[in-house]
């Protein structure tokens, strides 16, 4: 136990001011996707550039594409959440049929997609867990865009299988922001279900 908490400090004192900016930022950014907030997109597309060049320096070639993901979704999901045209905003909501057809194609199919890229054209070390990891978030975040409260569930399995896989490549901050936001998902996650309520019970009584 003692050579795990002296191999921690160890990585902690070697993180970078620039892995301590995209933590801060990862974790202003799930706070203000938890709170519902539309600031949470900007704050993200600044962390995950700052994340992209890092996770090149480790390899993390499937994290490195689903940060590319990140900011093309990003994007779609201010996009999405912005009123447009004199129209309210897009309401929290439970997926429909559909979007749990599409989540499950990003989550099988973008794992097998990923695994053969990873196997054929990196040099990845793990590639099954660095697929998953990925294809996982990528449907987590599908689903935020469309502010659906299903996202948290995806994006908390991809957390859990992130957090050994960071602290494996050395990226000690990255995997104590993986926790973080692994935590406030489960928040998150309530927080959107008495979102859901409260419109329905407005819904009913008007």
């Amino acid at each position: 136990m003692q050579s795990w908490i002296a191999l921690f400090i160890e990585q902690l004192k070697a993180t970078t001011w620039l892995e301590w900016l995209a933590v801060i930022l990862g974790v202003a950014e799930v706070l203000l996707a938890r709170a519902n907030k539309v600031w949470l997109y900007p704050t993200g597309i600044a962390a995950t550039l700052i994340s992209l060049y890092l996770l090149l320096q480790v390899a993390l070639y499937a994290e490195l594409l689903l940060n590319g993901y990140y900011v093309v979704m990003s994007v779609y999901g201010w996009h999405h959440w912005i009123k447009k045209r004199g129209q309210p905003a897009v309401q929290v909501a439970y997926a429909n049929k559909r979007e749990w057809i599409i989540t499950l194609l990003i989550v099988f199919a973008g794992w097998g997609l990923l695994y053969l890229m990873l196997v054929n054209f990196t040099q990845s070390t793990v590639p099954v867990w660095d697929a998953w990891v990925s294809s996982t978030a990528w449907a987590g975040m599908w689903l935020l865009a469309r502010r659906k409260i299903e996202n948290w569930v995806l994006l908390n399995i991809s957390n859990l299988f992130a957090i050994p896989l960071l602290y494996h490549k050395n990226l000690v901050m990255f995997a104590v922001l993986t926790l973080i936001l692994f935590v406030v998902a489960i928040f998150g996650y309530y927080d959107w279900r008495k979102i859901i309520i409260k419109e329905h019970l407005i819904s009913v009584a008007s």
